[in-house]
């Protein structure tokens, strides 16, 4: 099977032809939304890091933006500075490595805030131009790359939505795809069921590490419950035990192929997981990161989530959600229908395959649950 995409210099095959416009730090924000809002082609990536921040954190933020910066979907980069933070020139050195343009601007190094727009604006129009000359072109589906995330549960969720989800990833892994999931939250209390599947030894010594880990924190806060929100216990969940058994089955039933760190891309094909938090913005930025290409989110009770670069399906086997938010949802499954396991998976990966080779999702459309941000581990100050 194959897809229409978009052939980068480094081999890779993206699903979208964007000029990425990336804050590398808080106080950039504004500017790369102006920028944004002003050259067509365009999709930002905001967040509320790049200072005051430990050196984990700051290592953390620098990784996971040159990540971004490396997506395929992106055709080209800019990089929209303050110039306090410190030199970015390591995060445009990484970008450049996958063969595509990037540029930056500074704000202190340009003389304020109205010459940084005027000159991100020039720079983005150019490389606008640019990449607009590419076409798509045909590609097997083993050069996709797969996100899944799961939000706003219910009991439909684990019983139906999230195992289509998993069917589709299988698929894809089966085809020599790539596939990756996220929210170490969700997985608390079920490790045990990924780490019968971890490929090595090392790979189930890091899944236990980072739940563990991720425990500890939790716990040291007196919330082992935080994870279980009100739209869950509406929807029938009622532990986070509960609630992560419904969602490891998202990530289908292949071998797990490596635990990674946000920011880290995957050594090869197959299926991967990335520590993450369980919140939405944050954890489908750590899906990007690793180069997810189209993400899948499976809701219960429904979501507005997108990305501002990566095509996101929403999927859900709630009637009522499908009903009522429709403007919102891209897949409807019914859990008391006809249609098999097997066959809702096989419907998914049709759609998957389309909005891959261009169709629009439903966020991409309404342009809306485009906020994002950078999970940080400690405090910032």
């Amino acid at each position: 099977m194959s897809f229409l995409g978009y052939v980068r210099p480094d081999g890779t095959v993206g699903t979208r032809n964007y000029v990425g416009i990336i804050s590398t730090v808080v106080c950039a924000n504004d500017i790369t939304t102006w920028i944004t809002n002003q050259v067509p082609g365009c999709a930002p990536f905001t967040h509320q890091g790049g200072c005051g921040q430990s050196e984990f954190d700051t290592a953390v933020t620098h990784r996971t933006l040159a990540a971004l910066g490396s997506n395929p979907n992106l055709g080209a980069v800019l990089l929209v500075s303050l110039g306090g933070e410190g030199s970015v020139d390591h995060i445009q050195e990484e970008i450049a490595r996958t063969g595509k343009r990037v540029e930056k601007v500074v704000v202190h190094k340009l003389g304020g805030v109205n010459n940084t727009f005027a000159e991100g604006m020039r720079l983005a129009r150019l490389m606008a131009m640019d990449i607009s000359s590419v076409r798509r072109e045909e590609a097997d589906d083993s050069h996709l790359f797969l996100g899944a995330k799961c939000g706003c549960s219910d009991t439909t969720s684990g019983l139906a939505s999230n195992p289509t989800l998993g069917t589709a990833m299988d698929m894809l892994v089966q085809r020599g795809g790539t596939c990756v999931f996220g929210e170490t939250t969700e997985i608390t209390g079920a490790e045990h069921i990924l780490a019968r599947r971890a490929a090595t030894p090392e790979v189930r010594e890091k899944l236990i590490n980072i739940v563990t880990r991720l425990e500890k924190k939790i716990t040291s806060g007196n919330v082992p419950g935080a994870n279980i929100a009100q739209a869950n216990i509406a929807g029938g969940l009622t532990t986070l035990e509960e609630k992560s058994l419904g969602a490891v089955i998202k990530a289908g039933t292949t071998t797990l192929q490596g635990v990674l760190e946000l920011g880290e891309r995957p050594a090869g094909k197959g299926l991967y997981m990335v520590d993450t938090a369980g919140q939405a913005p944050r954890a489908i930025t750590g899906l990007a990161a690793a180069g997810a290409t189209v993400m899948m989110f499976s809701t219960g009770k429904g979501a507005p989530w997108g990305f501002p670069f990566v095509p996101m399906i929403k999927v859900t086997a709630n009637p009522g959600t499908c009903s009522c938010l429709s403007d919102l949802m891209d897949f409807c499954i019914d859990p008391a229908g006809a249609e098999s396991a097997d066959a809702r998976g096989e419907r998914l990966y049709k759609e998957i395959l389309e909005v891959a080779s261009g169709k629009m999702t439903k966020a991409e459309a309404l342009r809306i649950g485009m906020y994002v941000d950078i999970w940080q581990r400690d405090v910032t100050h």
